[in-house]
């Protein structure tokens, strides 16, 4: 494996123009896909409380049953084409046209395959229903085909308000067909039809706002490159699914379905807050490293200042998790729950560090280093799995800790390294980007670690969560705000102007 020459470390110069035009996308990116996500998040929650109470959750099993399939089947259905036209940037109009043609016949291949493939799966569940169910939803795959190019044009143009409205569409569409189809009692099938409804509103919307034809992928090696740098993109993302969830495999087949519940639900806890932060930086990264692809300097910058950002973030929120977790798990979900404390302190520590790590494979794939990429996640998809075996002899425990454990030596020596010297950055300098979260989370932990010690043991639960949670948040927001002003300042301004402070 051929090593990238080191990018000369220099003093960063000032931005120009064209910079602050890119620093300018990535605020509004950043605010806009914020927006929406709030936005779709509480009409989803709001929709889904009423369809609960309109349909039985026979109705939604179903519907889950053919979703096992159809979510693994979407994966590749894109075939990592996306990334390929965000990257690179030289290609024609007409060979645009043909990559949208080929990922629209990649979609009607893949709904053909779903169409005959569904009897097989509806055979395995043992309920026949899902045979039509899969069929109908296949539909979704030659709609996400279609929809691709002007979606990933929009990305490569830095235009993510528009993204946010069609997600946003898309959104009220699945929300409001579904309760539709609810109230006029079509059972499962309002969840099956308003499933469809959203991408085909979100189709037309994106060919509305980024209209181009499509054409017949022939000659296919005008386009062939393309084609192979989306292969070794979706090879990476099904190496990364499966040691991603090899944890849940092994811990259902090894430990049973008791410790999966507690382990799974200790898992969704400690991610969930960490992972929706990451999802607004990670929807905007890609278009915005594939700017700045040929810019080690441009791109050491993004690097740094999106790491510290995520840091200053997550880090609180997963060590807060790490060191309430008992009292969280009690008074939230109950004393049945207990099992889920210790794979949730352990989970917690563990995703603070994962949400940074989301940023490297990001730096790779932007400058075209899609088969080093791939490579590593063979190697993780070989290594985690195995280690997750080990653990597994020491219960849910050892399972969560061979994540804090084996992970970090995974990606330390492989991505981080690999995409540190594309862009120059200094293990120094990257440790000086971290070290206000770092610091900050460690005198948090010393305040609430020390509150724990005086509390006398007949404190409830709740008042004991509630002191914790005021201590560390209120530490954690002072010696942020006063040992690093100057950095929080330049932030501020960053976000304010939109440009480079």
């Amino acid at each position: 494996m051929s090593e990238p020459s080191i990018a000369p470390v220099t003093a960063d110069p000032p931005t120009d123009h064209s910079d602050r035009s890119v620093d300018r996308s990535l605020v509004h990116g950043i605010a806009w896909t914020a927006v929406v996500k709030v936005f779709v998040q509480i009409v989803r929650w709001g929709s889904t409380l009423v369809i609960a109470r309109l349909l039985t959750p026979h109705d939604y099993g179903l519907v889950g049953m053919a979703l096992v399939y159809t979510g693994l089947v979407r994966l590749v259905n894109e075939f990592g084409i996306s990334a390929a036209i965000i990257q690179k940037r030289n290609l024609t109009s007409d060979q645009l046209a043909r990559i949208g043609g080929f990922s629209a016949l990649l979609g009607l291949g893949f709904a053909s395959l779903s169409v005959a493939a569904a009897g097989a799966v509806a055979l395995f569940f043992d309920a026949p229903e899902v045979r039509l169910i899969i069929i109908v939803l296949s539909a979704n795959f030659v709609l996400r085909g279609i929809q691709m190019l002007p979606k990933a044009l929009l990305s490569r143009d830095l235009r993510y308000r528009q993204l946010a409205w069609i997600d946003g569409a898309e959104a009220i569409a699945l929300a409001g067909g579904t309760l539709a189809l609810a109230i006029a009692g079509f059972g499962y099938w309002a969840l099956v039809l308003g499933s469809v409804l959203a991408p085909l509103v979100g189709l037309v919307t994106a060919e509305i706002i980024r209209p181009h034809r499509i054409t017949l992928p022939r000659p296919l090696h005008t386009i062939a490159d393309a084609i192979s740098f989306g292969w070794e993109v979706v090879a990476a993302r099904l190496a990364w699914y499966t040691y991603s969830n090899a944890d849940f495999a092994v811990v259902g087949r090894m430990l049973g379905d008791a410790a999966l519940g507690a382990y799974t639900f200790g898992w969704t806890l400690a991610s969930l807050p960490v992972e929706r932060v990451s999802a607004l930086v990670d929807r905007v990264t890609p278009g915005v490293f594939s700017r700045v692809q040929t810019d080690p300097t441009a791109l050491r910058r993004y690097l740094l200042a999106l790491t510290e950002g995520l840091a200053i973030v997550t880090f609180p929120i997963a060590a807060g998790f790490a060191l309430t977790a008992r009292e969280f798990v009690v008074v939230v979900l109950g004393p049945q729950w207990t099992p889920a404390i210790v794979p949730l302190t352990l989970l917690s520590a563990y995703a603070g560090f994962r949400s940074i790590t989301t940023l490297y494979p990001k730096i790779l794939v932007a400058t075209g280093h899609t088969r080093t990429n791939m490579r590593f996640n063979f190697v993780a998809a070989l290594v985690l799995p195995a280690a997750f075996v080990i653990g597994a002899r020491w219960g849910t425990a050892g399972v969560a800790t061979a994540w804090i454990l084996v992970y970090p030596f995974v990606v330390v020596p492989l991505h981080m390294r690999f995409a540190f010297r594309l862009v120059g950055v200094r293990w120094g300098v990257y440790a000086r980007s971290l070290r206000p979260a770092i610091v900050s989370t460690m005198v948090m932990g010393i305040a609430v670690l020390g509150v724990r010690a005086m509390m006398p043991l007949s404190w409830p639960p709740l008042a004991a969560l509630f002191a914790f949670a005021t201590t560390g948040a209120g530490v954690y927001i002072t010696i942020v705000l006063v040992a690093y002003r100057d950095r929080i300042a330049r932030f501020r301004t960053f976000v304010r102007t939109g440009g480079t402070a």
